[in-house]
């Protein structure tokens, strides 16, 4: 029995009818799942750490939990951007999107590259990854230049009208993650939010107004000042 075999018959072994069901009910698309949870795969994905060739064949089976082992896996020193393009490519569902993204394609050195050439994608998957890939990389790039995401606001911006529901709310989650990284991003977030909110589309109001209840509290303002003051700490 190879490897993929091995992988398969844990997933049939630990699947489950009704986390299909829940898979279902959350939007998630599959052309065949085991519906296996995601710690098992988790758990799973340890024994088989930075293995590119297998996290491959893992993803060309189309059974979704192999392609979430499949991202698990895979050695982002190796992938390369047709891969990744490829992989996108035959996205359907939006925890793969985001699995994808926040597990792999973020730790890539075409990944700030690739955030803005997908956001001005047609396809609906595509141009989530990208406002994705904006989140992610706000929140675990912590050496990247403001300047950096100052510009992705400017994208935000531009793309707050559209409303299909998987992009729209990537545009919100990349708004927000932005705004929550510094005071300075935050400020520049919410004055970001406070323009979109004028325009006349319900899609671009919604983003904003989701965005600034969570921008403007006093949780995310205690976050924000306990992140500096560590900062703060560890320059001196």
């Amino acid at each position: 029995m190879n490897e993929v075999e091995e992988i398969l018959s844990v997933f049939e072994k630990n699947g489950k009818e009704e986390n299909l069901k829940g898979m279902a009910r959350y939007g998630i698309r599959f052309e065949k799942a085991f519906g296996c949870n995601i710690p098992l795969l988790r758990n799973l994905a340890k024994s088989y750490k930075n293995n590119h060739e297998l996290a491959l064949k893992l993803w060309k089976t189309r059974i979704h939990e192999a392609r979430i082992m499949a991202f698990l896996i895979d050695d982002y020193e190796k992938v390369t951007i047709a891969q990744a393009e490829n992989w996108l490519k035959d996205v359907k569902s939006w925890d793969i999107c985001d699995g994808l993204c926040n597990n792999l394609l973020y730790k890539t050195p075409f990944a700030y590259k690739k955030a803005v050439e997908w956001t001005k994608r047609k396809d609906e998957f595509r141009k989530r990854a990208g406002f994705v890939m904006m989140a992610v990389l706000s929140v675990h790039d912590k050496k990247q230049k403001d300047e950096t995401f100052t510009g992705f606001l400017e994208i935000i911006s531009k793309h707050c009208d559209d409303d299909r529901n998987f992009v729209k709310k990537a545009v919100n989650w990349a708004l927000r993650s932005i705004g929550k990284r510094n005071f300075v991003l935050n400020h520049l977030a919410i004055e970001t939010a406070e323009q979109i909110r004028k325009n006349e589309s319900k899609t671009s109001k919604w983003i904003a107004n989701d965005a600034l209840r969570e921008l403007k509290n006093e949780k995310t303002m205690s976050v924000i000042l306990r992140r500096e003051n560590k900062l703060n700490v560890i320059k001196l």
